[in-house]
This record gives C-alpha cells, structure tokens and sequence, in this order.
C-alpha cells in the first residue's frame, strides 16, 4: 500500500481539506495516510477526524494512522506533505511581535520576511532538515511538498542541504486573479494570465480576457471603483480570523490599498494580501508617518489577531469536526490532491511552485527560491521557463532575497553574522532602525527564544 506522510497533522482543519481531498481523489483512495504530529491531543483529534470522513466518505477504503515515531511514519512514504509551526503562537509568535515593537518596528504577519519571517525561519529550518535527513534514509526517492512559512527560505534551506525533492506549494497565486476580479466586479470567464516572482511577492505579469490585454480595465477599475470585499459570507461565517474593522468599501478605502498603490507605482499587481506585502517594502508603515496606517488601512500586529481569534474559535470548531459522526467533505481546490493524482494518473497538472532558481528568472539570483508555474505531467514536476522580470519588479524581488539568502546561510552556517546582516538588508526593518538598533534587537530576539534556537558563534 502505497502512503502518504502528513508531518504537523495537528492541524486539524488543513489535515481535514488536504487529506480529506485525497480520499476524494480515485488514484488515492487506497492510501495510506499517515499522522504525525508532537501534540499527541491534536494527533488524536485529526486521527478521529479523518478516520470518520474515510467512513463516511471514502467506505473506509483508506488505512488512516497516527504514529509518535517520526521515522516510522516516514519509513516508505511515497509523498510528504509539511504543515509544522514551531514554537506555535505561545511563546515565539508572540515573541516575534513584542521584541520587535519595543524598538518602533512594527509588523502585520511577520512570518514571510522581516524580523519576524527570519526568527520563524531560524527556528524552523533545523527541524525540517531533521525531516529531510530521516527522510534520506528511509523514504529517499519520496517527493516532499512543503506548506510551512517563510516558504521561500524554507524550501530554499531544504533545496541546499539535501537531494530530497522538496517542492514549496502557497495560496497566494492561485486566489490572486480570481479574488482581483471579483474584488473590482469584473467578468472572469476567457481570463489568461502568467504570474511570477518569490513566495508572496509574485507579480502578475499578463493578464488577458479573450485575447486582449485585460490590465487597461483592471487598473482603470481600481480607481473608479467598485470595491467588493473578496470573502463570501460562508466564508467569515466559518472564519471570522478574516474580519476587518467594518467600513464602507469604495475606491478611496478599502482593504487593498496597499496592493493597488503598488500597482499604481509600478504597474504591476502583486499576488499576497495588502496586510502582507505592507510590510514587504519600506512605504507603508513607519513611525514617522502614522497618518499611513489610516491612509492604507494597514492592520498591525493583524496576525496576533487572529491567532487569538482562531483559538477562541478552536473549541467550537473541534467539535464540529471530530465529534460529528456524520462529518462529509467536498474536494477544495488545495494543490496536494492535484499534484499527486497527476504524478499516480499521468494527467498533466499545472500549479505555482516555490523551486530553486537555475536559470527560470533571468534576472534573480541562480540560487535564490522563486516562485513559477510548474507542469506536473508523466510522473515528473517540471518548473517553467520565465525570461526575465521587469527591472523594478526584479529589484523589489532582490529587496526581499538577499535577507532570503543571509538567513539560510545563518541556519545552515551557524553564524551570527549573517543573522545581523539579514536584519540589516531587510527593506522594512532598515527604513526603520539604526545598524545599532537591529543588531541590539536580534541579540534580543535570540535571547528570548532560549532553546527554540541552536546555538549561533
């Protein structure tokens, strides 16, 4: 029997949409899923959880199991999905906001880039390549694809230590057209388009509606409006995590702005949220500007927010999902069923992929992660050619990897050093502090995190 690994299992919702989809997925039925996670409770819970919708849903034709043991859960995987947060909300999420705000440098996510995305990367590349090495011996021909945050480095940091096929797979471009479209009330039937760049930073480069270039209309709409809210009532009924303050949408206040303003600058629309990419670049939130909060509707400390929404909200929803014996579910549009049916079937599957460079943007670094369209077809995964990027979308990109880079080089290294110099080239972090500053902070910041780090000379 085939199997498929799911590490961080824990996280009962995504368990429930990804591994839920594969047993929706004929050339997946039969698998075996395999559980793991270091939170025996939450294991518990996504073992009930999953073991009903393979009842109910699947004639129990699935052999559904938990394992403490990483290595057996492991041994003689066919595929790996990742979906680990280390030092969860309580103490290192909480860590990476607070430390940070005692300096003025204030974050909306912080789990991408900055000083929050480089503490989340420090502490979660050593368990992963813990991942990866069990994984060299005893499923070394398995395909891992990784959903943890900061994709980029994390995949990046896998990609450079190991021969393990480590593919990084993300939202942002596969919601960003459709979300864009409905947002601005325009028609999504005939619609084309090419998206490329880094996680989270990717650009959609072409846009077409039957043919003809759709960008005109797009960024005519964006200034005359109208603005629809992109989440469907279902939606914030099932997360309210997704609730901003309430106020009217028009063209002159909504929750895009920031997206939209870097569209206007650079002519190009980027794929992540405007609550993400406002701490991308040096624009939007600074000290000395308070006034820009208001003007893009910038929302600090967003994802403290609503972490602390999702764990109110955890016990009713765990509930719904493991005590309801009747539990179905219907394939969502998560890439793991996709991707998998089209290496077992042979269909051919196209997705964002987060690879290695080599080559596939001309004009970004040949060792940097990047983020292109990739082909699943005939049992392989082949990331696309690019060309280059235009010049300012290349060097808004080459803002965010250099910090990339210098923090994988500190996780794998050992040093310090390039600890500080990854702070320091952050767009963001530099608009804000002194060299003496950042260097003070991130002394801070290791500090704090005690044993969640290795050691750093």
């Amino acid at each position: 029997m085939d199997k498929i690994t799911f590490l961080g299992a824990g996280s009962t919702v995504f368990a429930k949409n990804v591994l839920g989809d594969c047993m929706q997925t004929d050339a997946l039925r039969e698998f075996e899923y395999a559980l793991y996670d270091i939170d025996e409770v939450r294991l518990e819970e996504s073992y009930s959880m999953l073991s009903i919708l393979n009842k109910n849903t699947n004639s129990g034709k699935a052999k559904i199991k938990k394992y403490t043991d990483r290595v057996e859960a492991l041994r003689d995987a066919k595929y790996v999905i990742n979906a680990i947060q280390v030092g969860g909300y309580d103490p290192c999420t909480i860590t990476d906001f607070e430390i940070p705000e005692k300096y003025g440098l204030r974050q909306t996510i912080g789990d991408t880039v900055g000083i929050g995305g480089i503490f989340r990367a420090l502490r979660t590349i050593p368990v992963m390549q813990e991942f990866v090495r069990d994984m060299e011996k005893v499923c070394p021909d398995a395909i891992f694809l990784n959903y943890t945050n900061p994709m980029a480095m994390l995949t990046m940091a896998m990609l450079k230590s190991s021969p393990i096929q480590t593919i990084g797979i993300c939202h942002s471009v596969q919601v960003c057209v459709p979300q864009l479209l409905y947002r601005l009330g325009l028609p999504q039937d005939g619609v084309r388009y090419k998206i490329a760049g880094i996680n989270h930073m990717a650009w959609l480069l072409e846009i077409t509606r039957h043919g003809k270039d759709y960008y005109p209309e797009i960024k005519e709409r964006a200034v005359t409006g109208p603005i629809i809210k992109p989440y469907t009532r279902e939606m914030l009924k099932d997360y309210p995590q997704l609730l901003y303050p309430e106020y009217d949408f028009t063209p002159e206040k909504h929750d895009d702005l920031v997206r939209f303003e870097i569209m206007k600058q650079f002519g190009y629309y980027v794929t992540e949220s405007s609550e993400h990419n406002a701490e991308f670049m040096p624009y939007f939130i600074k000290k000395n500007h308070p006034e820009l909060l208001e003007k893009y509707q910038i929302p600090l400390n967003e994802y403290i927010r609503r972490c602390k929404v999702q764990i109110d909200h955890w016990k009713s929803l765990r509930d719904e999902l493991v005590c309801d014996e009747n539990l179905t579910h219907n394939r969502t549009h998560e890439y793991p069923s996709y991707i998998l049916e089209a290496l077992e079937t042979g269909k051919t599957f196209t997705f964002a992929g987060n690879v290695m460079n080599q080559g596939l943007i001309e004009n970004l670094p040949k060792d940097c992660c990047v983020e292109v369209t990739c082909v699943v077809d005939q049992g392989k995964i082949q990331p696309c050619v690019v060309g280059s990027l235009p010049h300012q979308l290349a060097a808004l990109n080459m803002g965010n990897i250099g910090m990339q880079q210098l923090t994988v080089d500190a996780a794998l290294t050992g040093k310090k050093e390039c600890i500080y110099q990854a702070a320091m080239l952050d767009p963001h972090t530099a608009s804000e502090l002194t060299i003496d500053e950042i260097r003070s902070m991130v002394d801070d910041l290791i500090e704090a995190h005690g044993t969640w780090l290795p050691k750093y000379c």
